[in-house]
């Protein structure tokens, strides 16, 4: 009789398990991690993997950061858990303080949730309830065009990507969709804005700000989106900026909002919150949105709420996340890295097999010249080329993107670039049977 011990990991998953994101049919079995330490992941055969995508974002302070894991661990001792309903804790009260600290100096206010779908579905409840308390029937949702906001049904429905909700299509929120500025089409895209809002009772328009992450890092324009922003101050409409993927550093700044003059009504966080050791999500507003539910009535406070809000246990991470940014030791790391990308976006640019190149703070993206499907065997085969390389990345498609932990040493990064170049260098092994996909 075999024993657990004589069966790997995967061969164990497999019987069970489900996995996110996965045609199981086809994609063959998970590979067993067994350690997680800096930037570094160990599998169950004892090789390593440099993590060039902090694990979803999340991870930016290096996995299992003794800062991080050290605070929880004496937490844990204290305070495990607690209903956040009609209670508070030192956690919370202290993560609020330091969140408010580096977030945009409009947000005031902080609703914890679970991760980044239920902040934007926070998000995007508040935005309506808003207008229902204030007795307006504004119940119309705007979007950019490839946006991604999470799986549950209210982010899903704001998402525009079909190969994440095409099965669920027509039964969602009325959401319109706008295409990103990219710089020449702002004016175009500030008119149809207006077309819509003339047309429609608009009550948010919800934006991942600069960087599509799903759409394959796509970015856009600050100045096109500020003026998408301003507009919609002028006309009472709700803006909300999901920064689920771009907050806490990612774009240079502590979040992208602080790249733009016009602040969103509602900041969505989540992943790297809780420098990826625990779930956990925040919603901010401000003080003029919460003032919204402050009543009287019972019926205009916001009736949404989840068993471990405000995790003490996530919230001693978060606030050492957040203190670990605000260190000059990580933000040196951050410009360091934005400069490593400048250089290599240079030297890469120039590739003939590179259709484009872009980047932004760590942020780092390429498009390969060849044209495919988004998933299919030629991304599969991209990612088995890295990781037998001992690189983790994690291609969309036909784009090769690098957002790896702030504390990754320039040898380390250096890597993760010559295993992208020499990919690049021998694309036509993985192109002959692409004709097909």
């Amino acid at each position: 009789m075999e024993t657990v011990k004589e069966i790997s990991l995967s061969e164990r998953d497999g019987r069970h398990i489900w996995h996110p994101l996965t045609q199981h049919k086809t994609h063959g079995s998970a590979l067993g991690i067994t350690k997680a330490q800096g930037v570094y992941l160990t599998d169950e055969n004892g090789k390593s993997y440099i993590d060039g995508i902090s694990s979803w974002y999340t991870a930016m302070y290096g996995h299992c950061n003794p800062q991080v894991t050290d605070a929880v661990t004496r937490q844990m001792t204290r305070l495990d858990h607690v209903v956040f309903s009609g209670f508070t804790h030192e956690p919370a009260v202290n993560l609020s303080e330091e969140l408010i600290s580096v977030l945009p100096d409009n947000q005031d206010k902080l609703f914890f949730s679970d991760n980044g779908s239920t902040a934007v579905e926070v998000g995007v409840k508040i935005a309506l309830q808003y207008h229902h308390n204030q007795g307006q029937k504004r119940r119309v949702l705007l979007a950019f065009e490839e946006g991604f906001h999470g799986d549950t049904f209210g982010a899903m429905s704001v998402s525009g990507l079909d190969v994440y909700n095409g099965p669920f299509s027509g039964m969602g929120l009325e959401v319109l969709r706008l295409p990103v500025p990219v710089g020449d089409n702002n004016e175009k895209v500030l008119e149809r804005l207006r077309e819509l809002a003339g047309s429609y009772d608009i009550a948010a328009f919800i934006f991942e700000p600069l960087v599509q992450g799903a759409a394959a890092m796509k970015m856009h324009d600050a100045r096109g989106l500020d003026a998408l922003i301003a507009f919609c101050r002028a006309h009472g409409i709700i803006t909300i900026a999901d920064e689920v993927m771009t907050g806490f550093g990612k774009t240079g700044t502590f979040f992208a909002s602080d790249h733009l003059e016009n602040k969103p009504d509602i900041i969505c966080m989540s992943k790297a919150l809780t420098a990826g050791l625990m779930p956990m999500a925040v919603t901010s507003t401000t003080k003029e949105i919460f003032d919204g539910f402050y009543s009287d009535e019972l019926s205009k406070g916001f009736f949404h709420g989840h068993t471990y809000t405000a995790n003490p246990l996530a919230c001693t991470a978060a606030l050492e996340g957040v203190r670990l940014l605000k260190s000059d030791e990580i933000q040196r790391r951050i410009s360091e890295i934005s400069g490593w990308h400048e250089e290599f976006a240079r030297e890469i640019g120039e590739h003939p097999r590179v259709a484009s190149v872009r980047n932004k703070g760590v942020i780092f993206a390429l498009d390969i010249d060849i044209k495919i499907e988004r998933y299919g065997s030629f991304r599969d085969r991209l990612f088995h080329f890295f990781m037998n390389r001992g690189v983790f990345l994690r291609p969309l498609g036909k784009t090769i993107y690098i957002l790896a932990p702030y504390i990754i040493e320039k040898e380390e990064m250096d890597k993760i670039y010559a295993v992208i170049k020499d990919c690049l260098d021998h694309l036509d092994e993985f192109t002959a049977n692409t004709s097909r996909e």
